[in-house]
């Protein structure tokens, strides 16, 4: 089991440092494709994408990992009862977008040009759920490099996509471009879902009977979804009332609605991407950790896992403490190289140093996954969002521009993590 997770850990940090390298290069192409005025504009939406995006998933991926690792169901029947399921419910989620969208962006984000990229996001809804519930499958059996060469392929066709489709679109209209960004995600997770379907055993045939419904299946992974979702959901609604606080508020404190875009434009599309870089890293421990500390409490094996929460935080720890101490000593360099800027460089300084504890929460949540506590995660999550939107609304309203956003995503941050870490040792004492 410590060689699985330590060979897992490493092909997830490989690819994903590829990935998050494409990653970066997509985000270099796109900021200087549509200049700051459509970063601006994809970043308002962002957070509905966001959202919609961990609805239409359900948290099935996590929960079919989990019951996949602990080897005590059909695996096959785990994954193809569940497709009518979520399919049913991505249609549902459409329906919604189509329903909500112009309220959404005339009078929640306050610019009726969201309206086109909102509705984009309803179609590439099915697709992610569909690739994300099969990476879950290939997790559950420790299998990563299924995961990691459809994730590459999937960025390589984003990256070649958004190159040569973005600039025609731009020419029309800056909005048509957005809608752009937005769809090439629908082809890239359809091929990429092609990709994962040919690392599948051989011995595995789908047949129609297998897309029959089975009570017991959907039933053991709804009640490990419900709840996870319920806490990444929380997350999620504090990230998708982000900007409509923040506009809302700043307006009424008498900003331009053109400074709010750009200033927010900065720091989600520059700065927090470059905070975000080891995400990949502890990502992938997380990825990794899921499965063996599944199997290890069922086996009620709790000195192990404290061991792997141990050496997985460690690790996370090991790979943001370099990364912070540079963003903050040369914030200018790494602007100017990945976005052609210098703005955000106080923005930069002020987070990095509280992104330390961020680099951990991502273990410490799979962690408590894992051992069946997915409604701390939920409530820690809320409590966090919670923080994090009222020190965004009414310090916004004191007339300090972004700090209050610098400060919800403080308090989120440290409010998250230092939960997580006190439920867990509270669990495992």
């Amino acid at each position: 089991m410590k060689e699985k997770f330590i060979k897992s850990a490493i092909i997830l940090m490989i690819g994903g440092a590829i990935t998050k390298f494409l990653g970066m290069f997509i985000r270099i192409c796109m900021t200087r494709i549509v200049k700051t005025e459509g970063i601006g504009l994809y970043m308002l939406i962002s957070p509905t994408f966001s959202l919609f995006m961990t609805l239409s998933q359900l948290s099935m991926p996590a929960a079919i990992s989990k019951l996949v690792s602990e080897e005590r169901h059909n695996t096959k029947k785990i994954y193809t009862s569940n497709i009518p399921v979520i399919l049913l419910f991505n249609l549902f989620l459409m329906f919604v977008i189509l329903l909500s969208a112009k309220t959404l962006s005339t009078n929640f984000l306050h610019d009726s040009r969201c309206y086109l990229p909102i509705i984009s996001i309803a179609l590439v809804l099915p697709f992610d759920a569909m690739s994300n519930m099969l990476r879950g499958y290939f997790f559950g059996k420790q299998r990563m490099i299924p995961h990691v060469i459809s994730h590459i392929f999937e960025q390589i066709v984003r990256l070649t996509l958004i190159i040569l489709i973005t600039p025609t679109l731009l020419s029309i209209n800056i909005i048509y471009a957005v809608c752009g960004l937005v769809l090439v995600n629908l082809i890239s997770e359809l091929l990429s879902i092609f990709v994962l379907f040919f690392f599948l055993p051989k011995n595995i045939i789908f047949k129609k009977e297998d897309l029959r419904p089975n009570r017991n299946s959907i039933k053991d992974v709804l009640e490990i979804s419900i709840p996870t979702t319920g806490g990444r959901l929380a997350g999620n609604i504090g990230y998708f009332l982000e900007p409509i606080l923040l506009t809302s508020s700043l307006l009424l404190a008498g900003y331009h609605n053109n400074f709010i875009i750009t200033e927010y434009g900065i720091i989600s599309g520059y700065v927090l991407p470059l905070l975000l870089m080891p995400g990949f890293f502890t990502g992938a421990i997380s990825s990794a950790l899921l499965p063996v500390i599944s199997k290890a409490y069922v086996n009620n094996q709790k000195q192990y896992v404290k061991k792997k929460i141990k050496q997985a935080c460690t690790l996370s720890l090991a790979i943001g403490l370099p990364v912070t101490i540079i963003l903050m000593m040369y914030p200018e360099f790494f602007l100017n190289l990945f976005y052609n800027t210098n703005h955000g460089t106080t923005y930069l300084r002020i987070l990095a140093p509280f992104f330390l504890l961020y680099y951990i929460e991502s273990p410490l949540s799979s962690t408590l996954q894992a051992i069946n506590r997915s409604k701390n995660i939920m409530y820690d999550n809320l409590k966090g969002i919670i923080s994090k939107s009222l020190a965004i609304y009414l310090l916004s309203l004191l007339k300090i521009g972004m700090y209050g956003l610098l400060v919800g995503i403080i308090a989120n941050v440290v409010i998250v993590t230092t939960s997580h870490y006190l439920n867990i040792k509270k669990v495992l004492q």
